[in-house]
Parts: structure tokens; sequence; C-alpha cells
């Protein structure tokens, strides 16, 4: 069975704790804005892990295609003004 985007986020969310996070997809390809105070000091291919990290071995097993955007509280705050 494909996973729905709320299943993803609920994967993300149980191994990452974000203040914002937003997942769409179609069960196949997902998307995913995720803020989170784990990013600060990181770059974006060390966010990423922590991501493919909490998503474990789902990520190859059930969720096929995850387009992130991954940013600190303080980037996201700065974004939206």
């Amino acid at each position: 069975m494909e996973p729905t985007a709320a299943d993803v986020k609920r994967y993300i969310a149980e191994g990452l704790d974000c203040e914002v996070l937003q997942v769409e997809g179609d069960g196949r390809h997902f998307s995913a804005l995720i803020v989170a105070r784990a990013f600060e000091g990181r770059n974006r291919v060390q966010r990423h892990q922590l991501v493919y990290a909490a998503l474990g071995e789902r990520m190859r097993a059930q969720v096929h295609a995850l387009s992130m955007r991954t940013l600190t509280p303080a980037e996201y705050a700065q974004e939206r003004r």
C-alpha cells in the first residue's frame, strides 16, 4: 500500500522535532516543507540526511521520491517577512 502525505508527515514527525511540517504528494512522489531547530548549523545535505534518518527504511521501501525544503526557524521567519 502506498503511503499518503499524512503518513509521510507522521513518519517525519516521529523522528524529527519540527516546528513546521507540511507534506503534499500522490503516494509515490512527495514534497515537504520542514522547519526544525535541528537544522541549525547544518548544510543542506546534512539537513536532508536528518530527514532520511527520520524516515528510516520507509525511504527505500515506501517513499520513492521526496523533494524537501529544509529551513531553520530563523530562516523560515526571515522568508515569511
